[in-house]
C-alpha cells in the first residue's frame, strides 16, 4: 500500500508541475481542463469537447465514484487540471483525485471554528492559480493550499465567525488577486467582497455591499438598519478583462421577510454589483428586487456573453433571477436592456423606463397571508445556468408553478400538502408527492434575443441542480429525485438518463483525461463520473 501511495504522489507532482497561468484561466482554451467554477470567468458553463455527443451519449457508462465522508449537501463543482481532479468535502476538506480513475492522491483537512450558517455547512468549490488552490471556509477564512502535495501555504481571516459570518462560495482569481465574499445575510451582518494577494493572503481592498454614511445609496436604509442589513455574497462571480470589472450578485436584505424596520430600497441587496477589479470601487449596480420581503437573493451566477443586440455588438450579461424574472443587462454600463418573467410571477406587473420592477398592488406579506409567486426559494436559487455559443441558446434548470403564503414577519408558508418539497436541498431521496398545483422542475432553452422559451424538458420533481452544455450538442442536468439526464441541445429531446440514488444539488461539468472525455456530477454524498466505453 505504501508503494502505491508513493507512486500516486509522484504522478500528481509530475502532472501538476505545469503551472496554471491567469491567461489559462481567462482564455479557457484547453477544454480538457476545467479551471474555474463555471469553466471560464464568463460563467457560460459550456465545453468545446465533442467526444460525447447526441449520436453516442446513450452509451455512457459509470467509470468511478468517490464517496464523501460528509453527509452535508454536496454543492461543489470540481476543478480539473492536467488529469487531476480537485473537489471539496463539506465543510472544508480539499481532496485531489486521479481524474481518470478516482484514486485519491491527498486530502487536506481544515477544522473550522464553531460557526453558525443559515443553510448548511456547505462549500461550492475552489479556485486555482499556478500550483495553488484557494478555498473559503465556513468559519470565514481564506486558505491557500499547495495543489501538488496538499500542504497549507497561508491562512487568512476574512471575517469573524462569532459575528455570524461564513464563506460558502468558490473564490475567483484575477491576475494577482483572489476575490471572496461573505455569507450570513440571513442574520444581522453587513455583507462585503474583498480582494487578497494570491502570494501571501494580504488584503488589497474590501468593499461593503451596504453603503455607509455619506456613501451613495445610504439613504435607502431607514435608521440604523444598514448596519446589519445582510446583502451577503455567497456565490460565484464573473470578470470582464476589457472593462476590468468583477461582478457579484448580492443576497437578501435582513430581516428577510419583514421590511418594516428597514424602509427604502435597501441598496445594494438583491443586486448585481460591478466592481473595479483593482480598487473595489462600485462602478454600477442594478437592483433586481427593491425592498425585498420575499428572500429573493440575487446570488445567481452572472453569465457574460458577447453577441449582437438590436443590430450592434454588445457586451451582455444574462441573469435568470430567483424572483422569477430573466434579464439582459449591458455589463459595461449596467443598462437594463430587457427583462420578463420566465415563470408564473404575481408580485410585479412590468418595468418602468429605467428597468425598475413595478410592484403589483397588495403583493406583499400581510397579517392574513398573501399568495405570492414565485416561492421564497425562488424560480431558481443558486444553481448555475449555461450558454452555448454554438446553439446561441441560454439553458436554465428551474421551478415552475411555485407559490407561497407570505405572512408578515414570519417564514413564508408552503402551499399544498407536501411541505417537504421545498427544503434547501438534501442528500437522500424523498417521496415525490406533488399534486398538479405544486412546484415542478424543468430544463428550458431560452432565446437570448427575446428570452422566450425555445424548448422544455419536464424534470417532474423540483431541482436544485444546474446545467452544462457542450459542443457535442448536449445539455446535462439533474433534479431532486436523483435522475441525471442528457438532452439534445437543439430540441430538448431526452437522449440518456440514469438515477444516482441521491439528490442532485450541484451542476455537471466535463473534462478530458488520458484521451477520454468524462462527465462528472455530485449527487447525494458522492461524485459520479461517466465516459463512453474504452
Amino acid at each position: 500500500m505504501r508503494t502505491l501511495l508513493a507512486v500516486a504522489c509522484i504522478t500528481l507532482s509530475a502532472s501538476a508541475l505545469a503551472q496554471i497561468s491567469f491567461d489559462d484561466i481567462l482564455n479557457a482554451d484547453n477544454p480538457a481542463n476545467w479551471l474555474s467554477y463555471s469553466q471560464s470567468l464568463q460563467n457560460q458553463r459550456h465545453s468545446a469537447l465533442t467526444e460525447i455527443n447526441t449520436g453516442n451519449v446513450d452509451g455512457l457508462e459509470l467509470q468511478w465514484v468517490w464517496q464523501a465522508r460528509s453527509l452535508e449537501k454536496f454543492e461543489t463543482t470540481p476543478l480539473v487540471v492536467d488529469g487531476v481532479l480537485y473537489t471539496v468535502q463539506a465543510p472544508n476538506d480539499v481532496v485531489a483525485l486521479d481524474a481518470a480513475t478516482g484514486r485519491i492522491f491527498w486530502t487536506y483537512h481544515h477544522e473550522p471554528a464553531p460557526s453558525r450558517t443559515c443553510c448548511g455547512r456547505v462549500n461550492r468549490g475552489l479556485a486555482i492559480l499556478g500550483n495553488t488552490l484557494f478555498m473559503g471556509t465556513v468559519d470565514a477564512r481564506l486558505l491557500a493550499i499547495d495543489a501538488r502535495a496538499g500542504n497549507l501555504i497561508w491562512n487568512t481571516s476574512v471575517a469573524n465567525p462569532d459575528e455570524l459570518y461564513s464563506i460558502t462560495m468558490p473564490p475567483m482569481v484575477v491576475e494577482e488577486k483572489v476575490y471572496i465574499g461573505v455569507a450570513g445575510g440571513d442574520m444581522p451582518t453587513r455583507g462585503f467582497v474583498a480582494a487578497y494577494n494570491v502570494a501571501d493572503g494580504a488584503l488589497i481592498w474590501k468593499t461593503h455591499t451596504i453603503p455607509g454614511p455619506g456613501e451613495p445609496g445610504h439613504d435607502t436604509w431607514s435608521g440604523n438598519s444598514w448596519m446589519t442589513g445582510g446583502a451577503a455574497i455567497w456565490n460565484a462571480g464573473a470578470y470582464d478583462p476589457e472593462a476590468n470589472l468583477v461582478y457579484f450578485g448580492t443576497g437578501n436584505p435582513q430581516p428577510d421577510w419583514d421590511g418594516r424596520d428597514r424602509l427604502g430600497d435597501n441598496l445594494y441587496s438583491d443586486s448585481v454589483l460591478a466592481f473595479d477589479a483593482d480598487t473595489g470601487e462600485i462602478k454600477w449596480h442594478y437592483q433586481f428586487t427593491p425592498h425585498d420581503e420575499m428572500d429573493y437573493d440575487s446570488t445567481q451566477v452572472p453569465v457574460l456573453v458577447d453577441r449582437e443586440w438590436n443590430g450592434r455588438q454588445r457586451k451582455l450579461m444574462y441573469w435568470a433571477n430567483r424572483n422569477g424574472l430573466m434579464y439582459v443587462l449591458d455589463r459595461v454600463t449596467g443598462e437594463f436592456l430587457h427583462g420578463k418573467p420566465f415563470v408564473a410571477v404575481n408580485w410585479m406587473t412590468g418595468f418602468d423606463d429605467n428597468g425598475r420592477p413595478i410592484r403589483a398592488e397588495g403583493m406583499l406579506p400581510s397579517p392574513q397571508g398573501t399568495v405570492i409567486r414565485p416561492h421564497v426559494h425562488g424560480a431558481i436559487n443558486w444553481a448555475p445556468t449555461s450558454y452555448s455559443p454554438k446553439q446561441d441558446l441560454y439553458y436554465v434548470a428551474h421551478w415552475e408553478d411555485s407559490g407561497i403564503m407570505a405572512i408578515e414577519g414570519q417564514f413564508p408558508q408552503a402551499l399544498g400538502v407536501n411541505r417537504r418539497q421545498t427544503t434547501m436541498g438534501d442528500v437522500a431521496l424523498e417521496p415525490f408527492l406533488n399534486n398538479n398545483e405544486e412546484a415542478w422542475g424543468v430544463v428550458r432553452a431560452y432565446d437570448p434575443d427575446t428570452l422566450d422559451p425555445v424548448w422544455e424538458f419536464d424534470l417532474g420533481n423540483i431541482t436544485w441542480g444546474g446545467t452544462l452544455s457542450t459542443d457535442g450538442d448536449l445539455v446535462f442536468a439533474g433534479g431532486k429525485d436523483g435522475y441525471f439526464v442528457a438532452l439534445d441541445a437543439n430540441s430538448g429531446e431526452l437522449k440518456w438518463k440514469t438515477n444516482l440514488g441521491g439528490q442532485i444539488n450541484a451542476a455537471p461539468m466535463t473534462y478530458a483525461a488520458g484521451g477520454r472525455q468524462y462527465i462528472a456530477i455530485a449527487a447525494g454524498s458522492a461524485l459520479f463520473t461517466f465516459a463512453l466505453p474504452d
